[in-house]
């Protein structure tokens, strides 16, 4: 009987423990689970990260007043020298400027006082460069009006040679090449095309018997000799004259009359 009650207390007690042990495993197969929280919530609960603070500011006051100096003078320079070219020659500006430049080379004398000498001195110093800056626009300018004029004057100041003196009593009879020994016309099918006035051969060799014939035009050189060529087969035309031979001035090509020392009869 004894034996029987003792069973049981030890069944009860490994059947105990038993569970103890489940509830232990259980716990640690099945941990505690956190609440997750979104990525969102946690940036926004963190404070924002502390700004640096900007590098200080370099002034550039003295550079940028330098630069707006030098700037303003180049201007006041340059609208200076617009201004004297258009309203002066440079003969004028030459001789209006001629003591202004001799004054810069001071010679000291021997009775000039130490105060004379020093201030001659610092005046030539400080009108050196705009002395200098003279010369050099007289020198520019100079060399620009003569690549102009060979544009706009004719290229040589004897168009024609002399007659020779068994016809000194010759005139000179000027022609126009265009609209009055020749005629130009376009179409749209063919181009453009250059045709002789009717009775033109006539023309120039009756008048050649008795007068020297120049043709004087305002075309290019290439123009006009093809055209000459064909025109005078008989050669009743002495001379020929092109844009070379004429004036440029205020957008138009004039032609030079008289030419030297020919008697000018009359320009048709």
């Amino acid at each position: 009987m004894s034996s029987i009650v003792v069973r049981s207390r030890l069944a009860s007690l490994l059947s105990r423990r038993g569970r103890r042990s489940l509830s232990s495993d259980a716990s640690s197969i099945h941990p505690h689970k956190e609440p997750i929280v979104a990525s969102q919530t946690l940036i926004s609960d963190k404070p924002p990260p502390p700004q640096e603070p900007a590098p200080p500011s370099v002034e550039k006051k003295p550079w940028g007043f330098l630069k707006y100096s030098l700037v303003a003078a180049v201007t006041g320079v340059t609208a200076a020298a617009g201004y004297a070219s258009y309203v002066y020659s440079l003969e004028d500006i030459d001789e209006k400027t001629k003591a202004f430049r001799s004054s810069i080379n001071y010679n000291a004398k021997d009775t000039d006082s130490a105060v004379d000498k020093f201030q001659g001195l610092l005046y030539s110093a400080a009108m050196t460069v705009p002395g200098k800056a003279i010369d050099l626009y007289l020198d520019l300018r100079k060399v620009i009006e003569d690549q102009i004029q060979g544009y706009t004057e004719p290229t040589s100041d004897k168009l024609l040679p002399d007659l020779h003196p068994m016809e000194q009593h010759v005139f000179t009879l000027v022609l126009d090449l265009n609209e009055t020994l020749v005629y130009s016309d376009w179409k749209r099918d063919r181009g453009w095309r250059t045709f002789k006035r009717p009775g033109v051969d006539a023309f120039l060799e009756h008048l050649g018997k008795f007068y020297e014939i120049v043709v004087y035009s305002d075309q290019l050189q290439m123009y006009v000799d093809p055209v000459v060529e064909r025109l005078d087969e008989k050669q009743c035309i002495r001379y020929r004259l092109n844009r070379g031979a004429t004036k440029y001035q205020d957008g138009k090509h004039y032609r030079l009359l008289p030419l030297d020392n020919q008697q000018i009869l009359d320009q048709c």
